[in-house]
């Protein structure tokens, strides 16, 4: 007898290579990921009250072969249709390691052809085993919205013509999928829009994932690199919320609530990675976010080492979040004026922006100057926590000034 979590934890971890086995035996992407659900739910209503399988993969592949068959037989004239089952070849009862075909199936869910949405919205669902219903709540829109999502995205993959197996450009691909696990890491630990500032089952399922990528390609430093950013960004979960889900921001978080295993655990990684070539984009992220974890407190953060890996970021990513990163390094190296005067090349003007030039000006005294900055990154937000913090300093302000 196996309990309910254990049960779900098997299924989770098996779901995607379980559709990879079937994708690569007999394509039909879409069905065969319908057939996978079915034997899910079945192994998730008989496993509890009969036991695990000694085979629970094979068990899994065997039920969803069975169940691909009578779908694609549904959807067939009796002639085509008996003339295909003719010519199908039975599943081994202990199929091959999976890892390279779920490696291959991350790989399709991040077609180049698809919208980096639709590519989160598909591995969400067919490697991360996300329903759709779960998927459509993290991102806020209607399930059916979600539904004609995905079906466009497999449908695009299908169209593709793309052979299952690793395209020949994987390793320009492979940055794809990683940019993909990094987008979906960051929506879980700083959601975009809505009531709540974190949905920790993305983030967790982001790094499950980056994990799994990580055991296939094991000597790939920016696979590492990504995967201690997330261990090193996420250990800092618990303290990033109070009461009501409010806000905390970094200075003023009780480190005793880090996690030291996971900082040790992305600190480890990376002190592996780094020797092995010159290092990527996630690398340089990974120790940034280490310098901050290993900061004993705020004032023993060291500002200009940071700085000066956020001025190698800029040069490989010059986007306007790491331009930013890199103002607010330079302002916590130099002081707020130097901040504040190179803020100005920063755009577009958004909520981030808004909110690092509130909280310049408030370190420089102009407390007038900083409470407006803070009311108006407040309105350009969509996030209700943001949103309340940035009142919350506007309000700080004014009692301040007053």
């Amino acid at each position: 007898m196996t309990d309910r979590p254990g049960v779900e934890d098997l299924l989770r971890e098996h779901a995607p290579q379980v559709l990879a086995a079937l994708v690569r035996r007999y394509g039909h992407f879409d069905t065969a990921e319908d057939a996978v659900q079915e034997a899910l739910l079945a192994a998730a209503t008989q496993w509890p009250a009969d036991g695990v399988p000694d085979n629970p993969k094979a068990w899994l592949i065997t039920v969803a072969a069975r169940r691909l068959t009578d779908l694609l037989r549904s959807q067939q004239a009796r002639r085509e249709r008996e003339e295909a089952s003719a010519r199908w070849t039975p599943v081994p009862a202990d199929p091959p390691a999976a890892g390279d075909d779920t490696l291959v199936l991350l790989f399709m869910c991040c077609h180049p052809s698809l919208s980096p949405a639709s590519q989160i919205a598909l591995t969400l669902r067919a490697v991360g085993g996300l329903t759709t219903a779960e998927i459509a709540r993290a991102f806020l829109v209607p399930e059916a919205t979600m539904t004609r999502r995905i079906t466009r995205a497999k449908k695009t993959v299908k169209e593709s013509g793309q052979p299952f197996g690793l395209p020949r450009d994987r390793a320009d691909r492979l940055g794809v999928v990683l940019h993909v696990l990094y987008l979906i890491f960051n929506e879980g630990y700083a959601t975009t829009s809505g009531p709540d500032l974190q949905r920790v089952e993305l983030a967790r399922e982001a790094i499950r994932l980056t994990r799994m990528l990580r055991r296939t390609l094991p000597r790939d430093g920016e696979v590492a690199g990504l995967l201690a950013l997330m261990l090193l960004t996420d250990a800092r979960r618990a303290a990033r919320t109070g009461p009501g889900g409010a806000l905390i921001p970094m200075d003023e978080q009780d480190r005793s609530l880090w996690d030291p295993a996971q900082i040790a655990e992305g600190v480890a990684l990376l002190e592996e990675a780094l020797p092995c070539g010159e290092p990527g984009p996630y690398q340089l992220q990974a120790a940034i976010a280490a310098l901050h974890d290993e900061a004993p407190a705020p004032a023993a953060t060291d500002w200009p080492q940071i700085r000066a890996l956020y001025d190698v970021l800029y040069e490989m990513t010059p986007t306007p979040v790491v331009a930013l990163n890199r103002v607010v390094a330079l302002a916590m190296s130099e002081g707020p004026a130097a901040g504040l005067a190179a803020l100005e090349t920063i755009s577009p003007v958004d909520h981030r922006v808004l909110g690092v030039r509130a909280h310049l000006l408030e370190m420089s005294g102009d407390r007038t100057a900083a409470r407006k900055a803070y009311l108006d990154a407040a309105e350009a937000s969509t996030s209700l926590p943001r949103q309340r913090y940035f009142q919350s300093r506007a309000a700080r302000c004014l009692d301040e000034s007053g």
